[in-house]
């Protein structure tokens, strides 16, 4: 059985100590609610509950009886609070021993006197008001009984003999006494009316003051009811009342009738106040489960306690708009809640952000510091503080507000007298109800995520940027770190909400609001990301490792790295939440967005190939003091050629396709990114692509000078293949071009060692085409210049030859590299190269200090 009060406390008993069948009064605490709520009541275990009078929560009057205890406590129970609790106890007294003579200062009923010969009560029965002996004899054996017998036959003989004459004989004694008593009657009369009187009148007076405090209660109802109002007594008013409704609710007297239609006035006025007390807003749940308390006790029409669940209703829809209407107010110069509240590139950053820690993969550029301060961490934009505040509200006065409902289901707001009394007028539609509960919640939920879309998802991502009616492009959305700080608010909102076990599917738009913030967070991050990108070849200082690298690329692989683990916990798919790229909209954005950051990337490269030589920035030039620089003259004016910046962008570029790609690719796919195939594909195809014309540049800076200085070196001074001296050395057109040569090696070896065989390749492949074309343009050779004509090349497929040489035409160069063929005598028959007999591999150093 539920309790809709607390237990009973007795706290005081007047007089506290006493015989039996003395009579106390109880005070205390919660001691019902009337007479029909008092259900046990016991003083030192004896029940006395047949002699207790109720008289308000506070006071009982009853007698204590026969106990087998001489102190113990004071037991209250009721329906309403159950066994109670005392804080006092009662001492119990033997009854004092009081004979016939003994003096009292009490009454002592003579009729029920103590006797102390046979310690025990004794009681005069009615025949001993007789004579004490009629017999007129002592009566001591059977004889003197016989006699006593013989006395009493003479005595009714004489009486029945001599009535008559007895009474005329003594008819003058009557008449003598019948006028005495007349005249004692009289005087009587005459001496005592005034005495009467003030008696009859005492009488009258005692009847109506018995009267009144009788029914003092009725009397003082309505000034008591006051009186309570104003102090807060509610419970004591509704008491009342009660008890005034069952003895006087169907009196026919009038002056009861008059001072109970009184009553129901002010109990009328006091459930209009509780009403409007209950659907008065701000109020906390224990308020308003009181008011409605009080007003199924008093049997208010209708159904306050739904009342209260439309008005909080209402209350928080209108709370809400109230914030929104707040917020837009604060944005002074704006347009609403659409524009933006914060520069994307102000530096701002959610708080709860904190610093992304780098792979172990990301050993270079550890140099690379970004600008940016700490000051963002203390700003917030207008449309996130919006978002907190809005579901800060949210979650003040929703559980309230579902417990204010389930407490309505379940009937705990109703006391069990105002439950049995069947007057609380419940709905007879259960679903009807719940039916329009649900829409209430579900109206909430959709203006907290219609009140969010329109702050952070502006119409203009889906209409291009432009706001109808206005012609003017609307500011950019939130950054990816305050939509990600966004998302986490509202999924700690969502959880809070299912603690309170709301059905998941009144959450639902939640859901969806999230799924979409964590789509558009995951688009805005790696827009943010392009963007710094873009600025990453401002960051370029040129300065080059052993590998002939610089911190570019890691700078770049480390910015994406970094955005990836930004979106991890976005990315992450909570209890209930789907996967941000089961939409297929979403996963082509996304996929556009990555492709578009690796192009980006590389275009950085190509302007950073092209960037004139003003643009450079040298101050922190350097070459590896490990790499032989055979060239130093190339850095001793710390500027760098375009041939050099060429040759730095390659070497990036071949880093890129052997290893940050690759690296940013697992990256992709460990954070479940969709179409990593085709973003790997179109990434290195645009780097292959400028790879291939950043390499046929600079193959076109190096080898058009050398194989353009053949021809004319040749034909210096008028010579002629068929009228030509015996040669006596190399021509001075050959040494040039061989030194060229090794000039390129020398500064492609002194950038990147992993570039010598491709590039010196292409360029000996290109002067061995122009000799081979300008030997094919020779008519005739005399005999001293067939001495001088390049031979047959020497290739793989050479019979004489042990190794593979170097061959013209279409035929590959195959020489190691870092080395040059030069000539001498082996025995074999020697292939020309240049003019020279190529015979031994010696390297660059011998074939110089040679």
């Amino acid at each position: 059985m539920s309790r809709s009060r607390p237990p009973p406390l007795v706290t005081g008993i007047s007089p506290n100590e006493g015989i039996p069948w003395t009579k106390v009064t109880i005070r205390g605490e919660n001691l019902g609610t009337g007479t029909p709520d008092l259900i046990g009541l016991t003083i030192c275990g004896h029940n006395c509950l047949l002699t207790a009078e109720w008289m308000s929560a506070s006071k009982i009057v009853c007698r204590v009886g026969q106990a087998k205890n001489d102190k113990g406590d004071i037991i209250v129970t009721t329906k309403s609070g159950g066994r109670g609790t005392s804080t006092v106890s009662f001492k119990l007294l033997k009854p004092e021993k009081i004979g016939v003579l003994d003096q009292s200062a009490v009454w002592v009923d003579e009729m029920n006197y103590y006797d102390m010969r046979t310690d025990r009560n004794k009681g005069i029965p009615p025949l001993s008001l007789r004579p004490a002996n009629p017999l007129g004899i002592e009566i001591e054996n059977f004889e003197q009984l016989k006699m006593a017998v013989a006395h009493l036959k003479r005595q009714a003989n004489k009486k029945s003999e001599g009535s008559l004459a007895y009474v005329k004989g003594g008819l003058s004694t009557f008449f003598e006494a019948q006028d005495a008593l007349s005249g004692a009657s009289n005087t009587a009369d005459t001496l005592f009316q005034e005495v009467l009187g003030r008696k009859d009148k005492a009488d009258s007076t005692r009847n109506a003051l018995t009267v009144l405090q009788r029914f003092k209660f009725l009397f003082n109802l309505p000034l008591n009811i006051e009186r309570n109002i104003q102090k807060g007594d509610y419970d004591v008013v509704i008491n009342d009342y009660e008890k005034a409704k069952s003895l006087f609710g169907k009196t026919e007297v009038q002056v009861f009738k008059k001072y109970y239609a009184e009553v129901e006035t002010r109990i009328e006025a006091l459930r209009e106040l509780l009403l409007d007390k209950l659907l008065e807003t701000p109020s906390t749940l224990h308020d308003q489960k009181r008011y409605i308390r009080y007003l199924s006790d008093l049997r208010a029409p209708g159904d306050p306690a739904w009342q209260c669940i439309g008005a909080q209703h209402r209350w928080i829809l209108q709370l809400m708009h109230d914030c929104r209407e707040g917020c837009a107010r604060d944005l002074t110069g704006t347009s609403g809640l659409h524009s933006a509240v914060s520069d994307p590139d102000s530096d701002a950053r959610p708080p709860a952000l904190g610093h992304l820690g780098h792979t172990a993969s990301l050993k270079r550029g550890s140099g690379f510091q970004s600008g940016r301060g700490d000051a963002w961490r203390y700003k917030t934009p207008q449309r996130v503080a919006f978002v907190e505040k809005l579901t800060k509200l949210v979650l003040s006065q929703l559980p309230n507000f579902w417990k204010l409902w389930i407490s309505y289901v379940n009937g705990s707001l109703f006391s069990e007298t105002a439950e049995k009394s069947g007057h609380i007028e419940r709905s007879k539609n259960v679903r009807q109800r719940q039916s329009d509960f649900k829409k209430m919640i579900q109206e909430v939920m959709h203006c907290l995520v219609k009140l969010i879309r329109g702050a952070l998802l502006p119409p203009s991502a889906a209409e291009g940027g432009v706001r109808p009616g206005t012609g003017r492009e609307v500011k950019a959305e939130l950054s990816g770190q305050w939509l990600a700080h966004v998302i986490q608010t509202l999924r700690l909102t969502y959880e809070s909400l299912t603690a309170l076990e709301i059905p998941s599917d009144l959450l639902q738009t939640i859901q969806d609001l999230v799924l979409d913030l964590r789509g558009r967070c995951v688009a805005a991050t790696l827009q943010h990301t392009a963007e710094e990108i873009k600025r990453l070849a401002e960051k370029e200082d040129w300065v080059v490792d052993s590998e002939g690298l610089t911190s570019l690329p890691c700078q770049f692989e480390r910015r994406v790295v970094q955005s990836l683990q930004s979106l991890r916990g976005v990315l992450e798919c909570r209890p209930g939440e789907a996967s941000v790229f089961q939409q297929p909209k979403t996963q082509e954005e996304v996929c556009q967005l990555s492709i578009n950051i690796m192009q980006i990337f590389i275009c950085c490269l190509e302007q950073l190939s092209t960037k004139p030589d003003a643009d450079v920035d040298t101050a922190h030039l350097s070459v590896d003091v490990a790499s032989p620089d055979l060239f130093g003259s190339i850095h001793q004016e710390l500027s760098l050629t375009p041939e050099q910046r060429l040759l730095i962008v390659l070497s990036n570029c071949c880093y890129l396709e052997r290893h940050t790609f690759r690296n940013i690719a697992e990256h992709f796919e460990k954070h479940n990114f969709q179409g990593i195939e085709k973003i790997t594909q179109v990434s290195m195809a645009s780097l292959k692509d400028l790879d291939q014309r950043l390499f046929e540049n600079y193959i076109e800076l190096k080898a058009d000078p050398i194989v353009g200085s053949l021809e004319p070196g040749i034909y210096a001074g008028y010579f002629d293949w068929k009228d030509c001296l015996p040669p006596t050395g190399v021509r001075n057109y050959l040494k040039e071009a061989l030194v060229s040569i090794i000039a390129v090696h020398a500064e492609v070896f002194a950038v990147c060692k992993g570039l010598v065989p491709r590039v010196l390749s292409r360029v000996v492949e290109a002067v061995s085409e122009e000799l081979s074309r300008l030997m094919q343009c020779v008519s005739s050779f005399s005999r001293n210049g067939a001495l001088q004509v390049p031979g047959p090349p020497l290739c793989a497929d050479d019979p004489v030859a042990e190794s593979p040489g170097l061959c013209f035409g279409r035929q590959s160069w195959k020489a190691q590299p870092g080395f040059v063929l030069v000539g001498g005598s082996s025995g074999r028959r020697p292939t020309s190269f240049l003019g020279w007999a190529v015979s031994t591999v010696v390297t660059v150093p011998q074939f110089l200090s040679s």
